[in-house]
């Protein structure tokens, strides 16, 4: 499940911008592929740090979520060429992720489960050895 689609990057930013940051052959149209690999980009650092604490996939993407999700990729089709506002746009969508993984705030959503011990203790299984000290008697060295 991604939390930002290619509408919703066109929505917030323009289609003039991502066609900028997107078309590399000169085709003057969006590279689907190219927005994809950014919102997918997107969608793991904001599963790195909501797997702390959320059952992933979530049922339902939580609409702040679409919006840090577009400022990420945003971000990351900048690459090295980001401006002030775009830096600091992505800056605040990792705060709050961090605020999020350490449970400072939530999304409203239920907080996956605990993992629960299996129970039990470690236990060994196999044949019985190969070699023992009656098959060695007369192995001389």
């Amino acid at each position: 499940m991604s939390y930002a689609s290619q509408q919703a990057m066109i929505d917030r930013f323009s289609e003039t911008e991502l066609v900028q940051l997107t078309d590399r052959a000169g085709a003057n149209t969006i590279d689907v592929a190219v927005l994809q690999r950014a919102l997918d980009d997107a969608d793991a650092e904001i599963n790195g740090y909501l797997a702390s604490r959320y059952t992933l996939p979530l049922a339902t993407v939580p609409q702040i979520l679409v919006g840090y999700a577009s400022d990420i990729a945003r971000y990351r089709l900048y690459d090295d060429r980001a401006s002030e506002q775009v830096t600091q746009r992505y800056s605040q969508a990792i705060s709050f992720l961090k605020l999020l993984a350490t449970g400072k705030i939530s999304l409203g959503v239920p907080i996956g489960a605990d993992p629960q011990p299996s129970g039990g203790g470690a236990a060994i299984a196999g044949d019985c050895p190969t070699f023992t000290r009656e098959s060695l008697k007369d192995f001389n060295a």
